[in-house]
């Protein structure tokens, strides 16, 4: 169980290059895989997990194996991280730039085509987001860790109905508070 087959400096720095090589390739895949997931990037990640688990462990099945692997992948993360936080230009030049789908309610379809997002997904995200249609999007932005940044115009429907219902319940307020002192 803590005999461990391989020299340790293997453990440790199997886990550091998938690592960096995962950070690259989806990189260069694109923010889509973090974004939203339809099922058949679900599978891929999935099974990229566990392509790469032989790749990270090797031959070695050892509790002390796994756990230098895992302490090496954390630390992996905490440096690339503290060193990204350090050198901000190198954090945008590794994680890209944000992607405007979505201006004054028309829908970029460069954009759209480069980040493979079809019209029927965008739709979900801004449903997700209390947000009926294209029409009220003054921006959506794709950022570049996979999140969705949707402003919606000043007369959309949410933004509309949430004024309306602050008047309301100010209204009601005051109603309440009159009724109390009379």
């Amino acid at each position: 169980m803590l005999h461990v087959p391989l020299p340790i400096l293997e453990k440790i720095l199997r886990p550091i290059i998938v690592y960096f090589t995962l950070i690259l390739l989806l990189r260069v895949f694109g923010k889509r895989e973090l974004a939203q997931l339809n099922p058949f990037d679900l599978v891929v990640l999935l099974s990229l997990s566990n392509t790469v688990q032989n790749a990270i462990i090797g031959e070695d099945n050892s509790l002390l194996g796994g756990l230098i692997g895992a302490m090496a992948l954390l630390a992996a993360n905490w440096s690339l991280n503290r060193v990204l936080f350090a050198m901000p230009k190198l954090n945008r030049a590794l994680q890209g730039s944000s992607r405007t789908l979505i201006r004054n309610g028309k829908v970029d379809e460069a954009a759209m085509r480069d980040e493979i997002l079809t019209h029927e997904e965008l739709v979900e995200v801004l449903h997700k987001q209390s947000v009926r249609g294209f029409a009220d999007v003054k921006e959506c932005t794709l950022e570049p860790g996979g999140t969705f940044y949707v402003e919606t115009r000043e007369e959309s429907f949410p933004s509309a109905r949430h004024q309306e219902i602050l008047k309301r319940l100010d209204a009601l307020t005051a109603e309440v508070k009159a009724l109390k002192q009379a």
